[in-house]
């Protein structure tokens, strides 16, 4: 895929590593739709970010947890710039979620934001990617495969991500490439301290913590990659060393 021009929707990309993933795609000349859900002033931050150093952007609202608001999110995307070439599933919620205490509520919210979203916007967005021999970025998170005390619905639908992606990049092919990211610890949760923080670094083979603009790189490396599909490329400082 050539960037430079071409059009990418990034969910979440009102805050944290959705921000970073869509200005990072702007900075390679790619015109950005910028979804949000909670934060109207985060997502019109990060248009006006893009836009100080010269592509195209626009916020778009949307529900994601509402299988309905798929489609709709598409297809305003598509009218507005007039094709889609890339879609980052980045939007997720990191709900911590004591053992014991867990929710119906709770476990369906997570799941409908971080599994089930990802899926309805990647079959919407199917013909118009098609017709850009385009290609979809899902954003896992190494709780996933790391299992991480506090945060197991989170965990078990991140490391579904990883097989969603499988069975899209199968069911999609030879049109669409699909790929996935495996975060480490780039950013931590809200409410960790300073201890927890030095200790998950120490803990780390490179021994220290990424950054939102590490997972922004790979994100342009799978775009851009004619040959890879059905991949999910580790961010992690090395931490999958460890299992």
């Amino acid at each position: 895929m050539k960037l430079d021009g071409a059009v990418a929707l990034v969910t979440g990309a009102g805050t944290r590593v959705g921000r970073a993933i869509a200005i990072a795609l702007a900075g390679r000349g790619m015109r950005v739709a910028v979804h949000y859900h909670g934060s109207a002033a985060g997502g019109a931050e990060t248009v006006r970010l893009i836009e100080s150093a010269g592509p195209a952007a626009h916020a778009f609202h949307a529900n994601l947890t509402d299988p309905g608001s798929a489609s709709p999110l598409i297809d305003a995307v598509a009218s507005h710039f007039g094709q889609l070439d890339l879609l980052v599933n980045s939007a997720a919620s990191m709900l911590r979620t004591p053992f014991g205490a867990i929710t119906a509520a709770e476990w369906d919210a997570i799941f409908a934001l971080n599994l089930r979203a990802p899926f309805f916007l990647s079959q919407a967005a199917a013909d118009a990617l098609a017709a850009r021999d385009g290609a979809i970025v899902n954003i896992s998170d190494h709780m996933g495969f790391e299992a991480t005390a506090g945060y197991l619905p989170h965990g078990v639908s991140k490391a579904a991500v990883v097989d969603l992606t499988r069975h899209l990049a199968a069911t999609m092919a030879p049109r669409v490439r699909v790929n996935a990211v495996i975060p480490g610890g780039v950013l931590m949760p809200d409410g960790v301290s300073d201890a927890f923080v030095a200790a998950f670094a120490d803990a780390t083979p490179l021994k220290r913590l990424g950054t939102p603009d590490d997972v922004a790189s790979a994100v342009i490396y799978l775009a851009e990659a004619p040959y890879v599909t059905g991949e999910a490329l580790r961010v992690d400082g090395g931490r999958h060393l460890r299992a």
